[in-house]
């Protein structure tokens, strides 16, 4: 982007009033704030400022930055504005809740409270506590989910706390866990506690864990379209079930289905092949025949149901996150608008100058320096000029994680050295950019690839790592290592290390150097690392477009895979205290001597010839006796492989009721599973739709340029801009303004182009996906009401007639604005009904002609329900109240308020007792005594006697004496 005029204007040095004053202002310090201004007349009063409203004016501004900064994180954490802070009381409670230090304290918080389940009963013997002091760990960590809670309380306010389902979910599980946790401190022992499993609640309410609440939103989300499924799946099975039971049960020796319970779960375990073909073999050894009953059955449920279970599930999960993009982007948008409002000046209200927006970015990045803060600035400011518009300001999140740097005026990084060196390190240069020498690296890569293989064959159970180095070995890494020397002096090593795959050669590369290391040396702690030779053949896929682009995916889907990833576990700890609580102890060797998976259980001492052999059944490990073993367990299930014989080993030591903990298991694995599969599906079907939609042809496979800005910076601008910041910005730090300027110096250059790097994520593919979706969008998009004065005439930004919801504007038409502006009028057609003589009689209070909306005159003295005099536009009465019919008077008492002579002396704009609740007259005009005003303004005489009010007002605009 090009520079295409000054961005600090002379404005910048004068003193400026916000547009809009913050929510964290207290009244009357934000009155005393707009110093000479009429609020009023919305106009400057000429004279000088006092130091009073000047400080008052500079901390407006700084409110009014750090409450911007808030609607920027609230836009970018995706939290709702409803629990965004109104007052200097939540803020001091916002600000405090919402730091790295508190966002650690909930997460260890969190983590300690699941990881004492490694010592409470039943527990891991090298780990086991004594119940007293798990029991004191805790409750110390409920006192702190307790405290967050009271500052999350202070901060929101009851009301806000209340209606935050999340928060009140979790204040539920504290109250019950915190009488749990006295129970067992008291009593010295443990009991059944099933209620540890909502213990991830604590974790998943972290900021850290956003990612894993994202997901489980989503899962719930994909719900309603998975149960209709499986719904459908279940009943076909139940059928089959029925069916299965009249076929075979009168076969003796076919346990499977000789009830209809056993009918069923048999199915069920046969939907995912875990007993196939077990089931089968009693009925298909009776009668050939029988297996068209499974074929049938498994062609309908595993290949049709099933796929089509991931094909709803896949519909629905694009569904959600084209909707939870469109959400995102129109919470950003909103939350940009409601700081660029707080952002402008009552002088220039169209626009940010450099000094609101530097003052933003110490209340939003604070670790930002003053130099990239004004590159920022102007990255944003595509129309060169001084000030930034909305549409400029909407692309802020856009240039936030800019790394700023200056490009060099050469096109390499050598062109400033020797000649010779120059012609050097240029050959360097084009010998690593040709094809030839790419190529000539796949081969050698290809070649490794082989010969590992080979060499693998090759051993036998009985080699060593310790005997020689193979010459192999050493031969590739010193080829691995010139080419990675030859491309860091050749590119340079900013070029070098800015490249995905070329840190990727360069760590491969230093592991096999490791490696070789442990091998020489023979330290045999380190001889893994030879292992980790064949991640040079991952290289080979950088040939072909589509092998790029699974890797791409692959690379991008690492943080949403570590998030599910922890979704899973945090399911697998659920089941697991469950299945602790209900299961620990029941499985143990030759357990299960009267179950049809006995064999797997045994234990016994087999004698063969001289020698005794001890024939076990592993699957008695497959225990829940602790935390870990149940984690082992339930990986084990999620695989399904032979899961059925865990299920009947359990039931048969305990009761037919237990297969429904390891069925509901399956199903909700079988959801999240489906979950990540959509998941992963969606990420590569994006990536390939990207890819085919925004041809973007590279040369190098490797150049990866990613978001790249650029902003051109003369010297002119960058002296100004020191000027600025030296004199109305005083305080800041300016050491890299001022290196700006010594490197504009040395290099003699006029101006410097500056650019801004930053990776490529996955908001940036799905602004390019829907680029043509997102104007639709937008314009069907409404901004919600900010409860802001729209004319900026109220100091506090609140309604000072009372009549909005909430004491703030939520329509954004101010009733005083009419004195400024004037509304259309709407002109209401004239209708004439026709008349008609009835005949004279009682007044029954019933309409006649039936003209009334409810049949009935109001006072039941009309005969025809019309309005006699003819007065009424329609003919009809509006008001309710016959004109034939005279009401009785109610006389209201008077009262006569004291009168006050004041002295005669100049206007001063204030009010002289301090009694009006800004503490000024909004006119300046006002020479009553206040306690006169005070009496006039009070709620219940305003409300008894307008008229008074109207006509006391008016008399003194006419004899303000």
């Amino acid at each position: 982007m090009e520079s295409g005029g000054n961005h600090v204007s002379e404005a910048e040095w004068t003193p400026e009033w916000p547009f809009h004053l913050s929510s964290f202002c207290p009244p009357c310090g934000c009155a005393d704030g707009v110093g000479n201004y009429d609020i009023a007349n919305n106009v400057s009063v000429p004279g000088p400022p006092d130091s009073r409203s000047q400080n008052s004016l500079r901390q407006s501004w700084e409110m009014n930055y750090q409450e911007a900064a808030i609607y920027l994180q609230e836009g970018e954490n995706n939290d709702k504005f409803y629990t965004h802070p109104r007052s200097p009381r939540a803020l001091s409670a916002y600000l405090f809740a919402h730091n790295h230090l508190f966002y650690l304290m909930e997460l260890l918080t969190g983590a300690l409270l699941m990881l004492l389940s490694l010592s409470e009963a039943p527990a891991v013997p090298s780990l086991r506590l004594d119940v007293y002091v798990h029991a004191t760990l805790e409750l110390l960590a409920l006192v702190m989910v307790a405290f967050e809670l009271c500052m999350k309380l202070r901060w929101l306010g009851f009301h806000t706390f209340i209606r935050h389902k999340r928060t009140m979910v979790k204040t539920c599980v504290l109250f019950i866990q915190f009488i749990e946790a006295i129970v067992v401190l008291v009593r010295q022992t443990s009991h059944l506690r099933v209620t540890r499993a909502l213990r991830p609640i604590f974790l998943v309410d972290c900021r850290y864990c956003g990612a894993v609440r994202r997901n489980l939103r989503q899962i719930f989300q994909s719900l309603p379209p998975f149960i209709d499924i499986l719904l459908l799946l279940l009943f076909f099975m139940v059928i089959f079930a029925i069916l299965g039971f009249c076929l075979f049960s009168t076969n003796p020796a076919d346990h499977y289905f000789n009830t209809l319970e056993n009918s069923i779960v048999s199915l069920f375990v046969l939907l995912t092949t875990a007993n196939f073909p077990d089931v089968m073999m009693p009925a298909y050894s009776r009668n050939r025949w029988s297996c068209v009953f499974f074929i049938v059955y498994l062609s309908i449920e595993l290949y049709f149901i099933m796929n089509l279970l991931l094909a709803v599930v896949f519909d629905t999960f694009n569904g959600v996150e084209r909707v939870k993009f469109k959400s995102l982007l129109l919470h950003k948008r909103s939350a940009i608008e409601h700081a660029f409002q707080l952002l402008v000046s009552r002088q220039r209200p169209d626009g940010v100058s450099l000094k609101q927006f530097d003052g933003l970015l110490r209340f939003y990045r604070p670790r930002m320096s003053a130099r990239d803060r004004f590159l920022t600035f102007k990255a944003l400011n595509q129309s060169g000029t001084p000030m930034l518009s909305l549409q400029d300001f909407y692309k802020i999140y856009e240039v936030m994680g800019l790394k700023w740097k200056a490009r060099r005026s050469g096109e390499h990084w050598f062109d400033d050295l020797p000649h010779t060196a120059f012609l050097i390190f240029k050959g360097i240069n084009l010998v690593v950019k040709s094809k030839a020498f790419q190529y000539a690296i796949y081969i050698v890569v290809a070649v490794n690839g082989v010969w590992i293989l080979v060499e693998t064959n090759m051993l036998n159970s009985d080699f060593s790592w310790s005997q020689q180095v193979p010459w192999n070995y050493i031969v590739f890494l010193t080829i691995y290592g010139v080419e990675v020397l030859l491309k860091i002096t050749g590119l340079g090593p900013v070029a070098y290390f800015s490249s995905g795959w070329n840190l990727f050669d360069f760590s491969v590369t230093v592991f096999a150097f490791l490696g070789l290391i442990a091998l020489a040396f023979h330290m045999e702690p380190f001889y893994f690392i030879v292992v980790l030779r064949p991640l040079q053949l991952l290289r080979l896929f950088k040939i072909k477009q589509r092998y790029r682009n699974v890797l791409d995916t692959m690379f991008e889907l690492f943080p949403r895979m570590a998030s599910l990833g922890l979704t899973l576990i945090i399911f697998y700890y659920s089941f697991a205290i469950v299945g602790m609580e209900f299961f620990a102890d029941v499985i143990y060797p030759n357990c299960c001597n009267t179950s049809t998976v006995a064999d797997s259980y045994r234990q016994v001492n087999v004698t063969i010839g001289n020698r005794t052999v001890l024939e076990e059944g592993y699957y008695y490990l497959n225990n829940f006796n602790n935390i870990l073993s149940s984690f082992v367990t339930l990986f084990e299930l999620t695989v399904v492989n032979n899961w059925y014989i865990t299920m009947e080993g359990v039931t048969s030591q305990t009761t037919h009721w237990s297969r429904l903990y390891f069925m509901t298991f399956y199903i909700v694995t079988m959801v999240v599973m489906t979950i990540i599969v959509a998941f992963i599906l969606d990420a590569f079907v994006f990536r390939m739709n990207y890819s085919r939609k925004n041809r973007e042809p590279l040369d190098d496979p490797e150049d990866e340029k990613g978001i790249v800005f650029e902003a051109e910076v003369t010297r002119a601008e960058a002296l100004q801009t020191l000027e600025l910041y030296k004199h109305a910005l005083a305080g800041t730090n300016i050491s890299s303004l001022q290196e700006m300027c010594v490197a504009m110096d040395r290099s003699g250059h006029s101006s410097l182009v500056y650019l801004g790097r930053r990776s490529r994520t996955k908001s940036d593919l799905s602004m390019k996906m829907y680029q043509e979706e997102i104007q639709s969008f937008i314009s069907g998009h409404r901004t919600p009401p900010t409860g802001r004065c729209p004319t900026g005439r109220c100091p506090t930004g609140r309604c000072p007639t009372g009549r909005c919801p909430a004491g703030r504007c939520t329509t954004g038409r101010c009733p005083q604005d009419t004195l400024h502006r004037t509304l259309p009028q709407r002109t209401l057609h004239q209708r004439t009904l026709p008349q008609r003589t009835l005949p004279n009689k009682k007044p029954t209070g019933h309409c006649p002609t039936g003209c009334c909306p409810t049949g009935r005159c109001p006072r039941g003295c009309c005969t025809t329900g019309r309005c006699p005099t003819g007065r009424c536009p329609t003919g009809r009465c509006p008001t309710g109240r016959c004109p034939q019919r005279t009401l009785p008077q109610r006389t209201l008492p008077q009262r006569t308020l004291p009168q006050r002579t004041l002295p005669n002396k100049k206007p001063t704009g204030r009010c002289p007792r301090g009694r009006c609740p800004t503490g000024r007259c909004p006119t300046g005009r006002c020479r009553l005594d206040s306690s006169d005003w005070w009496t006039i303004l009070s709620p219940a005489v305003t409300l008894r006697r307008p008229a008074a009010l109207l006509c006391l007002i008016h008399s003194h605009q006419h004899h303000p004496h």
